[in-house]
């Protein structure tokens, strides 16, 4: 059965067993971190008991038994503010870290060592590389490794440029002219690596060349600063967005008004994003943005709010909130990391 690690700004959640039904509340356990800024998560399908956290101020922690303990790794090695992570789809010990200032780390040994991949700031647009909040630093937001290539990887710095390494981070590819600026995540489907699918501040962006070139389909799409976005398991055509209409709607909980997208076409036959406005889980005003998961069976996604964490079966026609306590804390906080494995 899957295991959820759910991940707000104010802590961590980890729910074991998330699709067994029950008629009571599923134990997910207390809230661990919750001393810390969270900014992201990931777990690995091949080793569900590992996890990695990062925070904004207190560097990477890891948790080997199923998130019950965490402990802080690469503390001589990792900046403080670790911004991303990416367990390698091709070998649960491979771990990528992305941090402020922008860098990336790689870890050979399930996150006991980590190594530097040097090189990504010479590249000539890093001059323009600025993240508005904080105009006189940048950072890595997310990385994705190609499913069909271990040494192929896509590296998102919030904000200026998604990049990509074809040989593991020795050395490195200046951004695209048609490639958006703000990326903030990104969804491969394994069936497909060649379609690549981002969200961004400046709208949704998809390759189908494996990064080459970039298209931006967003017929219906009326909100385009886009937060996360994730794949159905069963059908790479399907695919699930986040949005709102600005940052501030998306991460501001006195103004937050956020929503859910979804496609189920692409190529010359894409169908228009459709709004998912009644499918059980809270949107639109007073909801900050979404953190989107795809789950570990056809037509089985994850949406994760500062309301809850929702589970659809059918590809996003209707969701169903699980079943556990939700942490006080955890409301009007933004969701930082999904990982189901």
């Amino acid at each position: 059965m899957a295991t959820c690690y759910a991940a707000s700004r104010a802590g961590v959640l980890v729910v074991h067993n998330v699709a067994v039904p029950d008629t009571g509340l599923r134990p997910a356990g207390t809230p661990s971190l919750t001393e810390y800024s969270i900014e992201c998560l990931d777990a690995a399908r091949d080793a569900r008991e590992r996890a990695f956290c990062g925070t904004f101020d207190a560097g990477l922690h890891r948790s080997t038994d199923g998130g019950e303990t965490w402990e802080r790794v690469g503390e001589a090695t990792l900046p403080a503010s670790v911004t991303s992570a990416t367990v390698s789809p091709h070998d649960p010990d491979v771990i990528y870290v992305g941090t402020e200032p922008s860098a990336v780390f790689r870890s050979d040994d399930g996150g006991d060592t980590w190594t530097e991949l040097p090189g990504l700031t010479d590249l000539p647009s890093a001059s323009a590389w600025s993240f508005p909040p904080r105009p006189d630093t940048h950072h890595v937001r997310w990385i994705e490794v190609d499913p069909a290539d271990r040494d192929h990887l896509y590296v998102a710095v919030e904000a200026g440029a998604l990049l990509q390494t074809h040989d593991g981070g020795d050395t490195w590819e200046e951004r695209s002219p048609s490639t958006r600026r703000d990326t903030h995540e990104m969804a491969i489907h394994p069936e497909v690596p060649d379609t690549v699918r981002a969200a961004a501040g400046d709208g949704y962006a998809e390759s189908h060349d494996a990064g080459e070139t970039w298209a931006f389909p967003q017929d219906g799409l009326r909100h385009r600063y886009c937060w996360s976005v994730a794949i159905d398991p069963g059908d790479p055509d399907r695919v699930l967005l986040s949005a709102a209409a600005s940052a501030r709607r998306a991460h501001t909980s006195a103004s937050a008004a956020s929503y859910l997208y979804r496609r189920t076409d692409t190529g010359s036959d894409a169908s228009a994003w459709a709004r998912l406005d009644d499918v059980d889980v809270p949107t639109g005003e007073g909801v900050l943005r979404a953190t989107l998961a795809g789950g570990t069976e056809p037509g089985e996604l994850f949406a994760l709010t500062d309301r809850g964490l929702f589970r659809t079966t059918d590809g996003g026609d209707s969701f169903t909130r699980v079943d556990v306590a939700w942490p006080d804390s955890f409301r009007d906080r933004t969701s930082r990391g999904l990982a189901v494995v």
